[in-house]
């Protein structure tokens, strides 16, 4: 037992220091500052003097805020790699804590912010809430509804028993649209090239979407992102059997971009967690969508240290299955991550090539679909990640085959309910129960990787400790 934990507290110290903002230290810090733009100390304080004061910040958020995504660390350092605003000049330096000041500091637009390539480093103190209106006050859904618009109409409207299974159409879904395009103006917050996001100790982002359309070079680290709700999901009777709810807004949306780092984030619902939405036509009324979905060409992302916690769809990586530009992109580096009793998409992916490594996932709680989706053209690679599985979930329930044809597996250990941990050929599980089976080689094997791979072993007694916002030093 000695042994154990005196190597958990290695790799612990170990992850701690790669996840870290680099500090001086001799030749070797000078030359990881020189290749990965990473800022010590004293380049921030010089950077400072020559450009005019920045606003009062802690010196570890500072350093933070000029750190650029470490040489290797997984797809998002392939190509130019990810440096986000680490070279902004002191007059994009800024620190907000409402609404109005994070589209200031993006720009002062938002339907145009996600044009402005201008390197920019925000903090972001407390909490900022997408329902806030210009004059401060509290926004709710009734204020952003169409006046045509009211849900008691929409179901009395579009109930399958009388309308059918066919889309909604007529004056009321139009209604419901105009109302969906209020709420994007309001609550879908447009981030533009060459930007650094920050949280300071415990901000939180609530109630919005950060949009990462058309912007390569993008960081966001340290925050909570909660209940990113949408006040007026549409019914899709055809989508499944008996139809479903589905809402627009995921908590980050990455669409267009390239080289984009998302690190030591919580995403959360919150206290208004689907589970306890109503349900309607005989489906839950799902008012979330995912946590981090990367879609529409997206590529060369690295998501790692990030904890998601009690959340239904998760991570859709590629959003259609039709052969076209997707091909080729899509390339996701899963690193260090914690999936805390969420049910779906850990992710899903077609086409990209994803590597899963070192990532811990406590699965259970009613409403448990599958982990990893193996889609169209997928080529995802999981090494030594460890599964602790709750009663009624089994090994072979974490795979699930959405079109594709294989999915390498290595190293990755699973602890069932009443069992100890131990390895498990992920593959091999899934297909003793299904039919057809899924290959084994996905057909390539990563390079691009932040550190040494942990022993699966050692991923609960490390990943949790790490993973999440407020974990680092700010």
């Amino acid at each position: 037992m000695r042994r154990t934990t005196t190597s958990a507290a290695m790799a612990a110290a170990l992850l701690l220091t790669s996840a870290a903002p680099a500090a001086a230290a001799g030749t070797t810090t000078a030359a990881r500052t020189a290749t990965t733009g990473t800022h010590t100390a004293a380049s921030v304080a010089a950077h400072t003097a020559a450009a005019g004061a920045q606003p009062k910040v802690p010196l570890a958020a500072r350093l933070l805020g000029r750190q650029a995504l470490p040489a290797g660390d997984g797809w998002a350092a392939a190509g130019p790699g990810t440096t986000g605003g680490s070279t902004a000049t002191a007059d994009q330096v800024h620190l907000v804590r409402d609404r109005a000041g994070l589209v200031r500091a993006l720009g002062g637009d938002n339907a145009t912010n996600r044009f402005n390539a201008t390197p920019k480093i925000i903090y972001v103190e407390g909490a900022v809430d997408g329902f806030e209106g210009p004059d401060g006050a509290p926004l709710g859904c009734d204020d952003l509804a169409d006046p045509e618009y009211s849900l008691p109409a929409y179901l009395a409207a579009y109930d399958p028993a009388g309308w059918g299974r066919v889309a909604p159409s007529g004056p009321l879904e139009a209604a419901r649209v105009r109302s969906v395009a209020n709420q994007t103006r309001q609550t879908q917050i447009n981030v533009g090239p060459n930007t650094t996001i920050v949280g300071l100790r415990g901000a939180t982002l609530t109630g919005l979407t950060l949009m990462i359309d058309t912007a390569n070079n993008v960081i966001v680290r340290n925050l909570t992102f909660d209940d990113a709700r949408d006040c007026f999901p549409a019914w899709s009777p055809t989508d499944g059997e008996t139809g479903n709810w589905n809402s627009q807004y995921d908590q980050i949306s990455v669409r267009r971009s390239a080289n984009v780092w998302v690190d030591h984030n919580t995403f959360t619902d919150g206290d208004n967690p689907d589970s306890a939405q109503p349900s309607y036509f005989g489906r839950p009324y799902q008012v979330h969508d995912g946590s981090l979905d990367i879609t529409h060409t997206a590529n060369l992302v690295t998501a790692s240290f990030n904890r998601f916690v009690g959340r239904d769809k998760l991570m859709l990586i590629g959003s259609s299955n039709t052969v076209g530009p997707d091909v080729g992109r899509l390339n996701v580096t899963l690193h260090h991550n914690v999936f805390d009793g969420v049910l779906q998409r850990l992710p899903r992916v077609r086409f990209g090539q994803v590597d899963l490594y070192n990532n811990f996932y406590r699965l259970a709680g009613p409403g448990f679909e599958y982990a990893v989706g193996v889609g169209v053209q997928s080529a995802v690679y999981a090494e030594n990640n460890y599964f602790a599985l709750g009663a009624d979930i089994a090994a072979a329930d974490l795979l699930y085959d959405w079109g594709g044809t294989a999915i390498t597996t290595r190293g990755n250990w699973v602890r069932a309910t009443g069992d100890r941990a131990r390895p498990v050929d992920l593959v091999a599980a899934y297909n003793a129960a299904h039919e057809p089976d899924l290959g084994s080689d996905a057909g390539w094997t990563p390079t691009l990787r932040a550190g040494p791979v942990l022993p699966a072993a050692l991923v609960p007694l490390t990943v949790p400790l790490l993973a999440g916002a407020d974990r680092l030093p700010v």
